[in-house]
């Protein structure tokens, strides 16, 4: 199937974005169907924002257990589980299987 770049209004600003053929394609590769509604900055937002339903989302600040790097997280840590800043987290996260 063939993609071409497309102007899509956001619902959420109204300014237009450009939903590029390789978005398109990759969409297409994950199963969905519909268009993203909102531009990449809202989409941003809303995802920091916790969406409509959480409010806000309450960063909590940290040390990587493995560099000592300050770092904040989206939850509140443990004292029995290790916490990793994102470069650490991607080198020891275990590989994703489906």
């Amino acid at each position: 199937m063939s993609f071409q770049d497309k102007e899509i209004q956001c619902s959420e600003c109204s300014n237009s974005f450009t939903f590029t053929a390789k978005e398109q394609e990759f969409f297409a590769s994950k199963g969905y169907t519909n268009e993203p509604k909102r531009c990449p900055t809202c989409r941003q937002a809303r995802r920091m924002d916790g969406g409509d339903r959480r409010g806000p989302r309450k960063m909590t600040a940290t040390v990587c257990a493995e560099c000592g790097q300050a770092t904040e997280v989206p939850f509140e840590p443990r004292d029995d589980r290790p916490v990793y800043c994102a470069t650490c987290y991607a080198k020891n996260r275990p590989n994703k299987t489906r």
